[in-house]
């Protein structure tokens, strides 16, 4: 398994990865939405606001990962990371996990601060991510599951509290991802 950064030339891959993804775990109407955002957010891979990390086997993308940056008053390096996949026949072997504690090495090693995610704490918590108040860290928008929101500190010093909504990067930028 080898990790790699895809770029804006991967659009269709990466888009097709998170669609039977999404598809098969929510359904066929979330994995088309999913997969609209997906390729939104790969058309703007920047490695400044927007990051994708993918997991490939013999040349193959089968797991990806984006992190995307929220913008808030404060001076903090914050990014969210979402949304991550894993094709079906290679989920359960860690390759998630591995991918997102990858993922955060690079964004740690950038300057990165807090990063945070909206998503299943029992998953996410296996990679050192813990639950947040809103009332401590805000999201770009109101959530629907608030127990969902989820951040780890990236330089081992408390998260401080940020109560201003943030601005996020436009693909994001849709209620029905929260």
């Amino acid at each position: 398994m080898e990790f790699t950064s895809p770029g804006s030339d991967r659009v269709g891959e990466l888009t097709e990865l998170f669609r039977t993804s999404f598809a098969a775990s929510e359904g066929e109407a979330e994995g088309e939405a999913i997969a609209r955002l997906v390729s939104r957010l790969s058309r703007a891979i920047d490695a400044e606001r927007l990051f994708c990390f993918g997991a490939e086997e013999d040349d193959a993308l089968v797991a990806a990962i984006f992190f995307s940056e929220l913008v808030f008053a404060a001076d903090v390096r914050v990014f969210m990371l979402a949304p991550v996949a894993v094709l079906r026949p290679f989920q359960r072997r860690g390759i998630g996990k591995d991918l997102i504690r990858f993922g955060l090495g690079v964004m740690q090693q950038r300057g990165v601060e807090i990063a945070v995610t909206y998503g299943d704490p029992a998953f996410y918590g296996k990679v050192g991510f813990l639950p947040l108040a809103e009332s401590s860290l805000r999201a770009p928008m109101p959530l629907s599951m608030p127990q969902g929101w989820l951040g780890q500190s990236l330089t081992g010093e408390a998260i401080p509290t940020l109560i201003d909504r943030p601005s996020c990067v436009a693909a994001f930028e849709d209620p029905h991802f929260w």
